[in-house]
């Protein structure tokens, strides 16, 4: 995955026709999710990107490129003078990796299009502007330099911040939110199998609101990194604790997980006290606590500083989320009904005993 709607694929092995492949994953997409898309086929990540800017322009703008390109592009079935038509038709901006600063000194030196970009020495890209650009113009003439990731890198930082549903004035209301938050950022920070050695809390009010106004984070370093809820959360309230004033209206708080590096590259104190065993207790916790919440749903087990909510009720921070989305596909509660049937009841079941089944 490249962006939360974006992705490279590999279609090394891959036997057929890429083009035709392409517009049937196009349609399945379509049918399937709704939202139409541009499948671009290159040698490259930097010409498979253009590629697919060429399919999504050729059929918002007739006429811009050539109407084939439409909705899939595939630039390796094309000639090398279409090919190159193609990249003389693509202002320099328009390449994946060319920021405005780049483009706007190319354009001093002449070099307008992708055309251009593409035609230039590496070598002397190199010397003049980066060895990243150079991976750019060599990636342009169909020299694969940017490979695909299996996975994507682990996050240098994890934030959880949420826009209050109603102003929360009270420490506690307050209290049970960043309890909340920091315990779902320390969930996201064992999943990527990493430690935090500095947890960053905020709070503001609105300034779109009338009245005083305020906005105040804080940074507080852990006495040695982890991943352990109790303890990201301890220092999420002291924090909050130390940043908070009475008499505002507060509309969004939030949580940060800084200074990241792998669980496996854990730095121990020189500690007369035993730690081996403490932490091999907590880590063991926590990884039950994520697997009650991941079967279970989120929420099922939490710290009490999170606050105790009765079935079917929300905090008064929560967010209200009216328009949410229903997960039809994943969520009986959420199941669009179109009628009840009353189930026959058998002879002496009481009417209150009788099953309705929804159709």
């Amino acid at each position: 995955m490249y962006s939360i709607d974006e992705s490279f694929v590999d279609l090394s092995g891959i036997r057929g026709d890429m083009t035709e492949r392409a517009h049937a994953i196009r349609a399945r997409v379509l049918q399937w999710v709704g939202i139409p898309c541009g499948i671009g086929i290159a040698p490259t990540k930097t010409l498979a990107k253009l590629a697919n800017y060429v399919a999504k322009t050729a059929e918002r703008k007739p006429g811009f490129y050539p109407s084939k390109l439409a909705q899939v592009c595939n630039l390796v079935q094309l000639p090398s003078e279409e090919l190159d038509a193609v990249l003389e038709a693509t202002e320099v901006g328009e390449v994946w990796g060319v920021g405005r600063k780049i483009a706007a000194q190319l354009k001093e030196a002449g070099i307008e299009t992708a055309l251009d970009l593409a035609r230039l020495d590496p070598a002397t890209v190199r010397r003049r502007w980066s060895v990243v650009l150079e991976r750019t113009v060599r990636e342009l003439q169909g020299m694969p330099c940017i490979g695909l990731d299996d996975q994507p890198p682990p996050k240098k930082e994890i934030a959880c911040t949420r826009s209050f549903g109603q102003p929360v004035s009270e420490l506690p209301a307050l209290e049970q939110a960043i309890s909340t938050f920091a315990s779902m950022a320390a969930q996201k920070l064992r999943r990527q199998a990493s430690h935090t050695a500095h947890v960053l809390v905020f709070i503001h009010t609105s300034p779109y609101r009338k009245g005083p106004q305020y906005a105040r984070s804080i940074t507080v370093p852990l006495r040695s990194a982890t991943s352990d809820t109790v303890s990201i959360v301890h220092a999420a309230l002291t924090g909050l604790r130390r940043i908070y004033r009475p008499g505002y209206l507060f509309i969004k708080a939030g949580v940060m997980l800084l200074d990241l590096h792998s669980a496996k590259l854990r730095q121990r104190e020189l500690d007369l006290e035993p730690q081996e065993t403490e932490d091999s207790t907590r880590e063991r916790l926590m990884g039950v606590l994520d697997e009650l919440n991941q079967r279970y749903g989120r929420g099922t087990v939490n710290l009490a500083s999170a606050g105790v909510q009765a079935k079917g009720e929300r905090a008064s921070w929560a967010m209200r989320q009216e328009r949410r989305s229903p997960a039809y596909t994943t969520c009986w509660e959420d199941m669009p009904v179109v009628g009840e049937v009353a189930v026959p009841a058998a002879p002496g079941t009481s009417a209150a005993n009788r099953e309705q089944v929804t159709m």
